[in-house]
C-alpha cells in the first residue's frame, strides 16, 4: 500500500519559515520523481516545487529564491524548506509522487492527504 504523509505545516507570521516533509511508503523513492504543490480556497492546485529521480529541480516563480525542495533516498523523503513565506503561500500543501516513462508516459502518480500552511500576523 502507498503512502505519502506530510508533516511540518502550521501557522507562521510572515517573514517566517516552515519546513514541510512527507515520508513515503509502498513505493520504490529512488526512482520517482517527488512534487510539492499547493491549493488555496477558491484556486486551482498549482505546482510549487518539483525534484527529479536525479535531483534535477525545478521551481514556481512565486517561490524561487525562497523556497528548496531537496530529497533524502536513504529515509524515502521528500522536503520543502520555506523562508520568508507570505500570506499569499497560505494554501493547503501536497506532496506528490510521479513515475514516467523515458518518453513522458505517465506510469503512477500518489499523493498525500495534503497539510495546511498559513501564513498571518
Amino acid at each position: 500500500q502507498v503512502q505519502l504523509v506530510e508533516s511540518g505545516g502550521g501557522l507562521v507570521q510572515p517573514g517566517g519559515s516552515l519546513r514541510l516533509s512527507c515520508a513515503t511508503s509502498g513505493i520504490v523513492f529512488g526512482i520517482y520523481d517527488m512534487a510539492w504543490y499547493r491549493q488555496a480556497p477558491g484556486n486551482q492546485r498549482e505546482l510549487v516545487a518539483s525534484i527529479t529521480s536525479g535531483s534535477r529541480t525545478n521551481y514556481a516563480d512565486s517561490v524561487k529564491g525562497r523556497f528548496t525542495i531537496s530529497r533524502d533516498n536513504a529515509k524515502n523523503q521528500v522536503h520543502l524548506q520555506m523562508n520568508s513565506l507570505k500570506p499569499e503561500d497560505t494554501a493547503v500543501y501536497y506532496c506528490n509522487a510521479e513515475r514516467r516513462t523515458a518518453w513522458g508516459t505517465k506510469l503512477n502518480d500518489y499523493w498525500g492527504q495534503g497539510i495546511q500552511v498559513t501564513v498571518s500576523s
